[in-house]
């Protein structure tokens, strides 16, 4: 890695991209390096002279002189005559980051960064991978341990999105801080309880076919939490399937006590309970099936998840599935 001299760091999710760019500056300096070697500017801000300067000077404290550019699409584009120059001949001691949303092959520029450096080319892991990239995420970059089933709970919960993700789990850092690992309890107590409550009550009002109480409180979640729009279909199924896995086992006679310990159902258990007892596995199902409907048409951009999901509940509080 040592040998290369300029790094580019090319993807649409910026998140991801400033995660790796972070990254990379932790392997290349050291902590106590970054005041004097490191140079971090955002693209339309960045001054071809400055940086080229900054890169060219002899380090002080440090073996390398760190220059980032972050949003660098704008700054490349301006100044690629310059940038084919120094690539030519980068400096020996300084280390050039720049990290764009695209990096067109057939540029003269990318045709030559194979010589002096490397392309990092990222892209946002698809959801069923999430899991496993919080954890190395949490591991490089938290230096902790996220269990698995944490890391699934919160893809659950707050939905595909990278960057807040990553702030969800900040949060969860800070929250377990006196601990090595952040267990899915952790999650549910700090991120997703009220999701979750909030979900209950709404189901609970439908279940019981009260459509006007379930959509005001459907509506209630939306005003309160203004990334319900990311996270709600999510804390739904996380609570639908947490009621098939127990009504299923109450099918079998499992005792609900059981139940409760093994599917980790903390708060609310007697309502919980009694929300099971007023329907039935396949009314579960149509639910399930209904939402992961809901969940394709927000994704792909053909409804608004508010207007559909108020509309799923006013179907299935009057009996009435699609």
């Amino acid at each position: 890695m040592m040998a290369d001299r300029i790094y580019v760091i090319a993807g649409k999710d910026e998140s991801l991209i400033g995660a790796r760019a972070q990254e990379l500056v932790d392997e290349l300096l050291d902590p106590q390096q970054r005041m004097t070697a490191l140079l971090s500017v955002d693209g339309d801000e960045a001054v071809i002279s400055e940086v080229l300067d900054e890169l060219r000077t002899v380090p002080f404290l440090a073996d390398k002189r760190v220059v980032l550019v972050k949003k660098a699409d704008g700054f490349v584009s301006k100044h690629r005559e310059i940038l084919e120059r120094y690539f030519t001949k980068p400096a020996s001691t300084g280390i050039l980051i720049l990290a764009v949303g695209s990096w067109d092959a057939r540029t003269r520029l990318a045709k030559m960064l194979p010589k002096v450096g490397l392309l990092m080319a990222m892209e946002a892991p698809p959801k069923w991978k999430l899991p496993e990239h919080l954890v190395q995420h949490a591991a490089a970059k938290h230096k902790i341990k996220l269990n698995r089933d944490a890391a699934e709970m919160l893809v659950e919960l707050i939905g595909e999105e990278l960057s807040q993700l990553y702030n969800e789990l900040e949060k969860l850092v800070l929250f377990a801080r006196d601990e090595k690992v952040i267990r899915a309890d952790h999650v549910e107590s700090l991120t997703g309880h009220h999701r979750i409550y909030d979900a209950f009550e709404v189901i609970d009002a439908t279940i019981g076919g009260n459509a006007g109480q379930a959509v005001t409180k459907l509506r209630n979640m939306f005003e309160q939490d203004k990334s319900a729009e990311y996270s709600v279909v999510g804390a739904f199924a996380f609570h639908l399937r947490r009621m098939f896995q127990a009504r299923a086992l109450l099918d079998k006679r499992i005792n609900p006590a059981d139940i409760a310990k093994q599917l980790r159902i903390w708060y609310n258990k007697d309502r919980f309970f009694a929300q099971l007892q007023k329907t039935t596995l396949s009314q579960i199902a149509t639910f399930l099936e209904e939402l992961a409907a809901v969940d394709h048409a927000t994704k792909t951009g053909q409804a608004q998840a508010a207007i559909v999901i108020e509309q799923l509940v006013l179907r299935l509080a009057g009996g009435s599935p699609r």
